[in-house]
C-alpha cells in the first residue's frame, strides 16, 4: 500500500515546511482554525469527525501529522454527527483535565481509525539541536538559573502547565500557562526593572514529563528570538532533540543579531 501523509494544519512555518517535503500530501484543519497551507485546504467541522474520518479514507491517507500552532475551535452541538456525538463523554473528560489528555485523546482516536501518527520531527531533518551550544555559548555563570528554572518544571509537569520558565540570577520571573510564551515574555519585559538584574536571565523551554512529542513538541522560532531579546534576557536553553527550531538559519542568524545565545542542556534535575 502507498503511503500518503494529510497535515493537521495550524498556524505557523512548520506546516509549510512539511508540505514541502511531502508534496502529495493532503492538507487538513478545522472551520475557524488559522492556518499556514499554501495549497487548497480541506475544511472540516470538529463536531463532524466522522465525515473528516472518511474524506481521509477515501483520500488514501495511510499517516497523519500535527503541525501549528491551533487554538480551539468553537464547538457547536447542534452540528454533531453520530460519530461525534458519541465520543462527547470521553472527550469532555480528557478536556477538563488539559491540553495534554486532549492531545493523547486525539491520537488514541485518530490511531483507532487506521491511521499512523507520527511527529513532525520524522518529516522534516534538522528540526532540533544535539546536545552543546548552537549560537554562542552557555555562560557558567548561569546554571543556578537553568537549575532553577529546571526545578520548577519538573515540579509543575504533573499540572499539565507550559513548557517554558524565565529564570534569571537564581530567580524565577516567568512561568508559561496557557496564554503561552510570548505572553510570558512579554510580561517579562514589563517586569520591574528594580526587580531584574541586567545579563542574567534566560528562557528555559523544555517538553514536559510524559509529552507526547508527536503532537506537542515545544518549538523556538525567529520571533522567539526577538522576544527573549525585547525581554532584557541573554539567552535561550532548550532541551537536546526534543525541541524544534522553526526556520533554523533565519533563527541562528537572528540570534547572533541580537546577542542571543542558544544552548541545549539536559535537564538538571
Amino acid at each position: 500500500m502507498t503511503e500518503r501523509l494529510a497535515i493537521l494544519a495550524g498556524s505557523g512555518i512548520l506546516p509549510r515546511l512539511i508540505q514541502d517535503i511531502k508534496s502529495n500530501c493532503l492538507a487538513i484543519s478545522f472551520q475557524g482554525v488559522e492556518h499556514s497551507m499554501a495549497q487548497p485546504v480541506a475544511i472540516h467541522l470538529v463536531e463532524r469527525l466522522g465525515a473528516m474520518f472518511d474524506a481521509l479514507r477515501a483520500g488514501g491517507v495511510t499517516h497523519v501529522v500535527m503541525a501549528g500552532a491551533m487554538q480551539r475551535p468553537r464547538f457547536d452541538a447542534s452540528q454533531l454527527d453520530p460519530f461525534t456525538a458519541a465520543l462527547l463523554p470521553d472527550l469532555a473528560a480528557a478536556m477538563g483535565q488539559g491540553d495534554d489528555h486532549v492531545l493523547r485523546f486525539l491520537i488514541t482516536l485518530i490511531e483507532a481509525q487506521g491511521f499512523s501518527v507520527i511527529g513532525a520531527h520524522d518529516v522534516v531533518n534538522d528540526l532540533t539541536l544535539a546536545q552543546g551550544d548552537f549560537v554562542g555559548t552557555f555562560p557558567h555563570e548561569l546554571t543556578q538559573s537553568l537549575r532553577r528554572a529546571d526545578h520548577v518544571l519538573s515540579a509543575l509537569a504533573p499540572c499539565d502547565l507550559g513548557q517554558a520558565v524565565v529564570a534569571e540570577a537564581g530567580q524565577v520571573i516567568g512561568v508559561e500557562t496557557l496564554q503561552g510564551t510570548e505572553f510570558m515574555l512579554r510580561c517579562v519585559a514589563q517586569t520591574d526593572p528594580t526587580l531584574r538584574v541586567a545579563g542574567a536571565g534566560i528562557l528555559v523551554k523544555r517538553p514536559k514529563a510524559g509529552q507526547d512529542l508527536r503532537v506537542d513538541m515545544p518549538a523556538i522560532g525567529p520571533d522567539t528570538i526577538d522576544q527573549v531579546a525585547d525581554a532584557g534576557l541573554v539567552g535561550i536553553v532548550v532541551s537536546p532533540e526534543t525541541v524544534m527550531i522553526l526556520d533554523r538559519a533565519t533563527v541562528e542568524q537572528r540570534a547572533k543579531e541580537r546577542n542571543v545565545f542558544i544552548a541545549a542542556r539536559a535537564m538538571t534535575c
